[in-house]
């Protein structure tokens, strides 16, 4: 299948950067994972995951864990945890329904980043589950696409520190503050409910926006 779309290559026609195109198809783009690919991926702690349901609307969706976050499983394939979200379930939704993704990895400290284009399946029996601690599932994603980006419009920031909901080697997490809202409580799971009142009870929206606001959700 070709790397560019017929729109795309419409668009490169119009500004007269085919040949360019070409070039950096030549270069860069490869179907298969090399040790650079594999290395930087592998010290990553976070991901943008992008998704297209069957109407073509895409979404895309910060995925954060510990470091090795995204396993390397082999040169052509990758595999993912999904952990506890909103319940919504866009993303798995998503792969479930077109298969489709895209994924970002990006140093901001260096800066540096990589783009994967894969087609993905969600398992809730998969064998690496043991390896993630409070994951509800595997998605598997053989690569289709894989090259080097350039970060040159990339704003370089510093890391502070890790998420404190990222869960523990026991799959254990805090109570995110969200769940503890008032009009919420009746949606949840009854063990969910027990734990917003372990956690110091419900808040009101507006108590979760100051949450927001101040860094303390």
């Amino acid at each position: 299948m070709p790397f560019y779309t017929d729109a795309q290559r419409t668009i490169q026609d119009q500004f007269d950067s085919r040949p360019l195109a070409d070039a950096i198809e030549d270069a860069i783009v490869a179907t298969e994972l090399d040790e650079l690919h594999t290395g930087f991926i592998s010290s990553r702690d976070f991901f943008f995951l992008s998704t297209v349901n069957g109407d073509g609307e895409p979404t895309v969706s910060y995925k954060g864990g510990g470091q090795g976050l995204v396993t390397v499983v082999d040169n052509r394939s990758l595999a993912f945890p999904a952990y506890d979200g909103n319940g919504m379930f866009l993303s798995v939704g998503n792969i479930s329904e077109t298969a489709k993704i895209g994924m970002l990895f990006i140093d901001f400290e260096t800066p540096n980043r990589v783009r994967v284009q894969a087609t993905a399946t969600f398992h809730t029996d998969d064998e690496l589950l043991n390896s993630y601690p409070g994951a509800i599932g595997i998605v598997r994603a053989a690569v289709d696409r894989v090259f080097l980006n350039c970060a040159r419009y990339i704003h370089k920031h510093e890391r502070v520190s890790t998420s404190p909901y990222v869960p523990d080697h026991q799959g254990e997490q805090p109570v995110p503050t969200w769940k503890r809202i008032d009009v919420l409580q009746d949606a949840l799971h009854p063990d969910e409910r027990a734990k917003t009142e372990e956690a110091g009870g419900v808040i009101t929206e507006q108590d979760y926006g100051i949450a927001l606001i101040t860094g303390e959700s």
